[in-house]
């Protein structure tokens, strides 16, 4: 493989789609991301919500903190988080800047505006719905496949927006998937860090910090730090303290953001921290690290391909095997 093979440029292309930036759990913010463009679409506050949603959200969303909202925890917290604060373009940063009166809105909306919720019955293992009202109008948005697919928007019964057979293609298509741990390899081989630097220095950066912050901060259940308390500083506690650590943190509503793989803020950190901690520890090159970390994401992007954004499979495992590779 060379720099200017088509195949070298697709690596870089699947890194740069899927390493995005997320504040909080990805399923409660796909949920606001949602409510966010209902109430752009619908141009008031609404005065009934209706919020469906698929099974794996439904789990996902159900216990972890919604970011920016004072401790709110589920899908109505997180669909009222969206509509009275959230930003509709800003994907999955949608609540990233909430001022302390969206914050108290966000609570008095709860209070105030009945928001029901319900299982999809047919439906996408990713899929969200959201139906916001006020008076005679109605706006229904639904996001399904990916954490930021928007895939139809109707207002009164009038599609304005519609690509969901785009989206049943574009899942095909990502079954089918063009990496390979031969052709993964090559690439980490060949790669300039330039190329893949814009990737991966965020991922770099922002986990470290969101995991220090973990272990200083004793959010959630504070796995890192009794990890480290019990067994030990060595490279291979430490290994699986960051990562515990920026998930607790991030799981517990946390308002830095974190570099995602496969969908996935937990994934991101565990493709990421340990392979940081191990170039640390080895006191390698730089250029190794960002190797190594094209490796880690690569691998669990490939990985997850077949088995979908959203499974009863936890990532957990494909994004630590990826990094152990």
């Amino acid at each position: 493989m060379k720099r200017l093979d088509p195949v070298y440029k697709a690596y870089c292309d699947i890194l740069r789609k899927d390493l995005q930036m997320a504040t909080g759990c990805t399923e409660p913010i796909a949920v606001a991301c949602c409510a966010a463009k209902a109430h752009e679409v619908l141009g008031c506050l609404p005065e009934r919500v209706d919020v469906q949603v698929s099974g794996n959200i439904l789990k996902n969303v159900k216990s972890v903190v919604v970011p920016n909202t004072d401790g709110l925890k589920g899908i109505a917290a997180a669909a009222a988080a969206g509509i009275v604060a959230g930003d509709s373009g800003a994907g999955l940063l949608v609540l990233d800047h909430v001022s302390e009166a969206q914050r108290r809105g966000i609570r008095a909306f709860l209070d105030q505006v009945p928001i029901s919720v319900s299982p999809m019955r047919e439906c996408d293992v990713l899929d969200i719905c959201v139906i916001v009202a006020a008076g005679a109008d109605q706006v229904l948005v639904r996001l399904n496949k990916s954490h930021t697919n928007i895939c139809l928007i109707q207002r009164n019964g009038e599609t304005l927006f519609d690509i969901r057979e785009k989206a049943a293609e574009d899942g095909d298509a990502a079954v089918q998937d063009p990496l390979s741990i031969r052709g993964i390899c090559e690439f980490a081989e060949v790669l300039e860090v330039e190329d893949v630097r814009p990737m991966l220095e965020p991922q770099i950066t922002c986990n470290t910090a969101i995991a220090e912050e973990g272990l200083r901060g004793h959010w959630g259940a504070d796995i890192g730090s009794i990890l480290l308390r019990t067994q030990g500083d060595g490279v291979r506690c430490r290994a699986r303290a960051m990562a515990a650590a920026g998930s607790d943190a991030r799981m517990s509503g946390c308002e830095m953001p974190v570099v995602i793989n496969s969908g996935s803020g937990n994934q991101g950190l565990t493709v990421s921290m340990p392979v940081i901690e191990y170039w640390r520890e080895l006191k390698r090159e730089p250029r190794e690290l960002y190797q190594a970390l094209a490796v880690s994401n690569l691998c669990a992007i490939h990985l997850k391909a077949a088995i979908g954004k959203l499974s009863a499979y936890c990532g957990a495992v494909s994004a630590g095997s990826a990094a152990a590779a």
